[in-house]
């Protein structure tokens, strides 16, 4: 039986569950979609560029979490930065995204009963 958490993925400063138990710490990184325009000066473009980082980020952490057996993630570190394809012109955001693991008490108690311990 899994507990699910209210939320699947806690932000930095957000808090997770109370009984929520760290079981790894773990780095995932993603890629925004490339465009061809600079990002050095372009606000507008640098927002949407990491609004859809964050998109991929945010679906690669929920499978992530679900294939290492966790209920939802803390992230507790974040790094952002720009690479360029100096053959196409492109551009586009890498990010690095620290979090921890997080079991709910409830899950690891259901899972134990499972396995008779």
């Amino acid at each position: 039986m899994r507990v699910e958490c209210e939320r699947v993925i806690y932000w930095h400063r957000e808090l997770p569950p109370l009984d929520a138990e760290a079981i790894g710490e773990h780095v995932l990184e993603a890629v925004s979609e490339r465009t061809s325009s600079a990002l050095a000066h372009r606000d507008e473009i640098w927002n949407r560029c990491y609004e859809n980082l964050m998109a991929h980020a945010t679906e690669r952490l929920i499978e992530e979490i679900r294939r290492l057996g966790g209920d939802c993630a803390h992230v507790i570190g974040e790094s952002v930065d720009t690479r360029h394809d100096a053959a196409t012109g492109e551009t586009w955001l890498h990010g690095r995204f620290t979090y921890a693991l997080l079991r709910r008490a409830a899950t690891a108690a259901a899972m134990a009963e499972t396995r008779g311990g």
